[in-house]
């Protein structure tokens, strides 16, 4: 009986096979269930001289980041019928000191989200993470405008992005600064291992 899983995860190796001046190049990938491999076409009867030198090399050799980067190829995946599965694979880090998004007397404050690998994350879910905010109060600030987000908060982001916070309006009669939480957001999107799952799909 053959195996039903459609769970799959790169083996790190990449296989050349060439006939005549034609080549074959495939990515392969290996069953979570049952350890079968499998093969991703990358390229397909293609001339040799088709191919950077450097890159073939590359090929042969299984380059890790070579290997990475077909293996986060999305169009590449959808190609062969299969799609990507970033689920658990990232985190937040953040290295700034604290920010008081209470404090009236704040001056704007630009944060940088840097990604590491292009990990699809909601920027809601960044953004409540990295400042320790509800849903609501974080939706809340957008609206309000304290937070301006270069794309919808319901949007996924997988590049890098910069956006603003900006202090509270004062109230008639506020003196100093008022207590308040909240942290700062900056960082990437991290991962664990060398890329996304490799899930089979129908789509594309």
């Amino acid at each position: 009986m053959s195996c039903r899983s459609a769970r799959h995860h790169p083996t790190g190796k990449v296989r050349v096979n060439a006939n005549h001046k034609l080549l074959d190049v495939w990515l392969l990938i290996c069953c979570d269930r049952c350890g079968r491999t499998s093969k991703i076409p990358v390229h397909e009867r293609v001339n040799v001289r088709a191919l950077d030198n450097e890159r073939l090399r590359l090929f042969e050799n299984n380059d890790p980041a070579v290997v990475r980067q077909l293996t986060m190829d999305a169009t590449l995946a959808r190609r062969a019928g299969h799609q990507l599965d970033w689920t658990g694979t990232w985190q937040l880090d953040t290295d700034l000191p604290f920010y008081d998004l209470q404090d009236a007397d704040a001056a704007p404050l630009e944060v940088v989200v840097r990604f590491e690998l292009p990990a699809p994350v909601r920027v809601e879910k960044l953004l409540t993470a990295g400042f320790g905010l509800s849903r609501p109060a974080l939706r809340g600030m957008v609206d309000s405008g304290r937070i301006r987000l270069p794309l919808p908060v319901g949007a996924r982001a997988r590049e890098d992005l910069t956006f603003l916070v900006v202090a509270p309006p004062r109230s008639p009669g506020d003196v100093g600064s008022r207590p308040g939480g909240g942290g700062p957001v900056e960082g990437g999107g991290g991962r664990r291992g060398s890329g996304p799952a490799v899930s089979s799909s129908d789509e594309g």
